[in-house]
Parts: C-alpha cells; sequence; structure tokens
C-alpha cells in the first residue's frame, strides 16, 4: 500500500544513484506551493539537478494573495542563486486563473479540508506540472507539497505516480517532512524572513483557520 511506503528512503536511493553513477545536474521540473515550503526543498536538492520551480497554484483564492507569495518565491529563489550553492535555480510561474480551481471544486466545497477537495487540489496542480515537464524535455518532476504535516504525502506520490505514467516524465517520490525537514523550512523562513501564510491558499482553507482561530479565542474566555 502507498500509505506503507517509505518515500524518504526512496528519494535517498535516487539521490544516491544520480551521485554513484556521476550524473548530477538531471533537470527536475519541481512544483513549488510557496517559498517556505521550497525552502528546504530547493537547498536540499539544488546539489543534484538542474531544478526549475513551477510556480503554479490557482487554489489562491485573493490576486493580492498570490502576488505576495509568488514575489516571496522569486525573491529565495534570487538569494538562493547569490550563495552560488549548487546548480543554479530557475523559475517558471504559471498562469493564474482562480476559476481553474473553482470549476474544480465544485460539489466538493463543504469537503473537509485534507479530504476528496484537497486530493483534487492536488492533481489539478500536478498534472499541469507533469504536461510542462514532458513538453520542455525535463528528467523528472516533483513538488514541495509533501512537506507538509498537513498534506497527505502518500495521496500526493500516488497521483504522481498516475500521471508519471500518463505524461511518460519520471516522478521524483518524496516526503520532504522527514528527517527534519519541516522543521529546516521553518529555520530556512526565519533566516531569509520570508513571509509564512497560515491556511493553504484556496477560500475554504482560509475559512476553516479563522473558525479555529475563533474557537481557539473563546475558548480562551
Amino acid at each position: 500500500m502507498e500509505n506503507k511506503r517509505n518515500f524518504q528512503k526512496e528519494l535517498e536511493q535516487v539521490l544516491t544513484d544520480i551521485k554513484e553513477q556521476k550524473a548530477m545536474g538531471k533537470t527536475l521540473f519541481l512544483h513549488s506551493c510557496c517559498a517556505p515550503c521550497s525552502s528546504y526543498c530547493l537547498e536540499y536538492l539544488r546539489d543534484y539537478f538542474l531544478i526549475t520551480v513551477f510556480y503554479y497554484n490557482p487554489n489562491i483564492s485573493m490576486k493580492a494573495e498570490y502576488q505576495k507569495r509568488v514575489e516571496e518565491q522569486k525573491r529565495l529563489i534570487t538569494a538562493y542563486n547569490q550563495e552560488e550553492k549548487g546548480y543554479p535555480i530557475k523559475i517558471i510561474e504559471g498562469n493564474y486563473n482562480a476559476q481553474e480551481f473553482y470549476d474544480m471544486a465544485k460539489g466538493m466545497e463543504s469537503c473537509p479540508e485534507g479530504k476528496e477537495r484537497c486530493f483534487a487540489c492536488y492533481e489539478l496542480r500536478l498534472r499541469e506540472t507533469a504536461k510542462q515537464a514532458k513538453a520542455q524535455g525535463f528528467d523528472f518532476f516533483a513538488t514541495t507539497l509533501t512537506i507538509s504535516p498537513l498534506k497527505n504525502a502518500a495521496k500526493i506520490n500516488e497521483i504522481g505516480k498516475k500521471l508519471s505514467k500518463e505524461y511518460g516524465v519520471s516522478w521524483l517520490f518524496s516526503d520532504f517532512k522527514k528527517k527534519n525537514g519541516y522543521k529546516r523550512s521553518i529555520e530556512l523562513s526565519a533566516q531569509y524572513e520570508l513571509y509564512r501564510q497560515d491556511y493553504c491558499g484556496c477560500i475554504y482553507s482560509k475559512q476553516e483557520r479563522e473558525r479555529q482561530k475563533s474557537s481557539k479565542c473563546e475558548n480562551n474566555f
């Protein structure tokens, strides 16, 4: 079963194989949800891959929020490249059209966070990533989404595996939260003074976060 697989160990094996075969510099099309989540992933992988970050997130409901996040992503990549560690990192910004997300989410508006609506959102973003990776001839595609403790890594990798077969591009299995990856992303966010949002991006996750905050405030009285 996918949820019993150790995706971090599988990733480590891929990196070991690349190093032993002296095949460093293969191309990776890395979908990123935000700068904080990408911080550790880029630090971890830039010694092995020529990475192009693909910033494609139509799930972010508000244009101003989207713009703030994408600018932080670009700022982080500029900072990393100035350090001249590992291979240089590029970025491609995908089309931003929030209606794509709303069309996908139709009928699932009331789904709880982390369930079917989120799974469909993973696939929406990963499908475009796989499509672009194929069209541009990348060796691998992947996503930063698995770094979040709130995201279902098994489901993300299941979708990635399916799309890999469909588009004919190798999927880089991952569970970036492992080996203190999530902790490291928090440290890097502080180091680079990155904007860290407190909800995933869509209006439904924002509403859920506001309910949690409200409930916490009420419980403090």
